[in-house]
This record gives structure tokens, sequence and C-alpha cells, in this order.
């Protein structure tokens, strides 16, 4: 299954819930999320019993994006009970993105 695209208002539902959020920041222009995308969706694969695997496109979600302020995409940012524990910016590989969870759930 592939990470879903959401909107701002589930974003705030997923982001204070009790399962944690991992968020892609990406936008379609943008040549290497499209390239990390297939990675990503993996991910939500693998994941989807620990946490939520989710996207956003900021140009869609301009005002979510500055409120996260999200400066270089793609960004990923792992939440937990609606605070943001941990960040990366273009991480290279799916085994990049798997060791991120890992140190971010652990914080």
């Amino acid at each position: 299954m592939a990470a879903r695209n959401i909107d701002q208002i589930h974003f705030h539902k997923l982001s204070e819930g009790s399962k944690p959020v991992l968020v892609d920041f990406w936008a379609p222009w943008c040549g290497y999320c499209r390239r990390i995308g297939p990675a990503y969706d993996r991910i939500a694969d693998q994941f989807s019993e620990e946490i939520e695997v989710v996207k956003i496109n900021i140009d869609e979600e301009p005002h979510l994006a500055n409120a996260e302020k999200i400066e270089v995409i793609p960004t990923l940012v792992l939440y937990k009970n609606g605070n943001a524990v941990d960040s990366v910016v273009a991480p290279e590989s799916k085994a990049a993105i798997e060791a991120f969870i890992h140190q971010a759930l652990h914080k």
C-alpha cells in the first residue's frame, strides 16, 4: 500500500493520535521527491503496524508547510503526540529512512 496524500485537517487528526506519524513533505515538481517516492511507499507497507506513513504536497498545503518550517524538500518528519520529534532532509535510500525511523521512535 502506497503512502497516502493528506491535507491539513487529516494531518492534525493523525499527528495528535496515539500512533506516531511519518510525514513526507514533497512536491510533484521535485525530482528527488519522485525518485525517493517508491522507497517511501515500501516504508509505508513495512511500518504500517507501527506508524502512519503519509505525504503532504507543499504546493497544496503551503500554510502547513510554513507552519512546520519546511524549507527544503523532501523533508521527512516524525510526529509523536502532536509534536515533531525529529526530521531528515533528502534521505538517500530506503535504508536511510528506516534508520531515521528507528532513531526517531526512541526519542
